[in-house]
């Protein structure tokens, strides 16, 4: 059986090199992109172990928070253009990738999908990030954005990020709570209702919501209850059985999918191995298993 990452990153290096166009050594921002298997196609292909596929999406160097609305869009669909090749000459590794789109320009993003989502045979939907531009990622300017990928089929990969106006964070918890609010918001927003054909992959097994899912029923109701349990949400908590179990339990072990944010958060080639045994560690079925680890992923995209 091929295990399947479907929250898996790169840093294609044609956009790189433009984004530094942009801002000589950009980089320099952000020292935890700085790092090989991002940019080498090749030294990402050798970190894999065998049998593993990944669904690639670009690490959060967003091209709205350094240029204007037209550049934007055309850095992005560089960047989509690039992923998708990258795709499509490494097919027995990177089975898809995930568009980004340019938060400043929400006319032209919605183009971007009908041009380079929509029917692709590369990229199959796109990353959102908690907030976009000081905003929260549910603010009615980002609306039809959900509708557009819902009426498509196409899931949305939500990533965290720092909300930059809190002076204390912390890549240990705020991103857990950023992750935790911005579910909230697509909840309170009722998109699941609005929108019965969205489909969300949450980072970080859901955050905080599987912990406080108790307070989610006698708080806000069952309705919301029930909305909470309608997202997606992957493995990418180093490691944990316990903590996965109760991800499984509340969401449902098919709406668990395996992913790590590799190469990131245990060096030198990321969490896979951690995760994979944390996923073998759990108690569930054999079935769910590899429900989690394959099957899961197969039945998101049909």
């Amino acid at each position: 059986m091929t295990v399947i990452d479907v929250f898996a990153h790169i840093l294609p290096p044609k956009f790189l090199a433009q984004m530094n166009a942009v801002q000589p050594n950009i980089l320099d921002n952000f020292p935890y992109m700085k790092n090989d298997l991002l940019m080498d196609v090749a030294k990402h292909r050798a970190s894999l172990p065998a049998d593993h596929q990944q669904i690639l999406s670009a690490v959060n160097l967003n091209p709205e928070d350094f240029v204007d609305s037209e550049q934007a869009v055309a850095l992005c669909q560089s960047a989509n253009d690039e992923l998708a090749a990258t795709v499509r000459a490494n097919r027995d590794i990177f089975p898809a990738g995930v568009a980004m789109l340019p938060m400043n320009n929400v006319p032209a993003a919605l183009k971007l999908i009908d041009e380079q989502v929509a029917g692709s045979d590369a990229l199959v939907g796109v990353q959102l990030f908690t907030q976009a531009l000081g905003q929260p990622i549910t603010a009615p300017v980002y609306e039809p954005i959900f509708a557009k990928l819902a009426a498509i089929g196409a899931p949305i990969w939500l990533h965290p990020v720092f909300d930059t106006r809190k002076p204390d964070n912390n890549l240990t918890f705020s991103w857990e709570y950023e992750l935790t609010q911005a579910m909230y918001g697509i909840v309170a927003a009722k998109y699941f209702r609005k929108y019965p054909g969205l489909k969300v992959i949450v980072h970080h097994a859901g955050a905080m919501v599987p912990y406080f899912s108790q307070r989610i029923k006698y708080i806000q109701g069952p309705a919301d209850y029930a909305d909470f349990q309608k997202f997606y949400v992957d493995t990418a908590i180093l490691g944990n059985p316990k903590a996965l179990e109760l991800a499984a339990d509340f969401f449902g072990s098919d709406h668990v999918l395996f992913g790590t944010d590799s190469p990131f958060g245990i060096p030198p080639v990321g969490p896979t191995a951690v995760i994979e045994a944390a996923v073998s560690a759990m108690a569930i079925t054999d079935q769910q298993r590899q429900g989690i680890l394959h099957d899961n992923w197969r039945m998101l995209m049909a």
